[in-house]
């Protein structure tokens, strides 16, 4: 993680989003910019919560994990996005782990300033209620699709989601073979069919092993067979 300092990068990405009105003046100077490499974790499920942050470029993977290990992929995220906004409003640890996919750029504040602040700005509230709201309709919905879509789908889904950020052209992402037990875990599936799967998509030209990697090589032909991105 590294800090930008940059004001007016700060200061553009307020406007592009509209948060301008959503943080107070004596806020605004105390927030930051903070950047993150793809594989860099935001925060890890059980970390204390000490700040909110706004995804406002790059893309996201949340996923949690069980008290025997398994790892199971929540959704992906795109702009605009918070994180920590649940666990601000209970006073809780961190629900979930937080990693990066693509290059990611966060505005950040502490707990502690939004509580002198702006714990009773209006737009702020409306602001982070709007997208609590719409992130647990989205969990629900992901949780029955994820149950009724077979692992063809999530597999496609996966790794247009790992693959693509629809916000930035020049990033292309691959999935590590190494990764492939929580590959297999992320969607539900056993890794010995998860492979199964992984030879089919080659078969068919979608994907190809290389150097220890699975690659995207048709896009479109992904897409076609996910129908929907059900992790996005």
């Amino acid at each position: 993680m590294k800090e930008i300092q940059d004001p007016g990068r700060l200061q553009a990405y307020l406007q592009k989003h509209q948060l301008d009105h959503i943080f107070t003046e004596p806020l605004k100077p105390l927030l930051s910019l903070l950047s993150y490499d793809p594989g860099e974790h935001i925060c890890s499920k059980g970390d204390p919560s000490s700040t909110l942050y706004v995804l406002v470029k790059g893309k996201l993977k949340i996923y949690t994990t069980s008290a025997e290990g398994r790892t199971l992929i929540i959704s992906f995220k795109t702009p605009l996005e918070l994180i920590g906004d649940v666990e601000y409003i209970q006073g809780t640890e961190m629900l979930n782990t937080v990693e990066a996919v693509s290059p990611v750029h966060m505005i950040a504040v502490p707990y502690r300033w939004l509580n002198k602040y702006a714990k009773d700005h209006p737009p702020l509230l409306h602001f982070m209620l709007e997208i609590i709201t719409q992130k647990f309709y989205r969990k629900s919905s992901f949780l029955s699709l994820n149950l009724m879509h077979p692992v063809v789908v999530r597999l496609a889904s996966y790794l247009l989601s790992i693959s693509y950020d629809e916000s930035d052209p020049q990033f292309t992402g691959q999935l590590n073979t190494i990764n492939l037990v929580d590959t297999a875990n992320f969607i539900g599936t056993s890794y010995r069919h998860l492979n199964r799967v992984i030879r089919k998509f080659c078969q068919e030209g979608l994907t190809e092993r290389s150097s220890g990697a699975i690659i995207v090589k048709d896009r479109e032909g992904l897409s076609a067979l996910a129908s929907r991105n059900i992790y996005e």
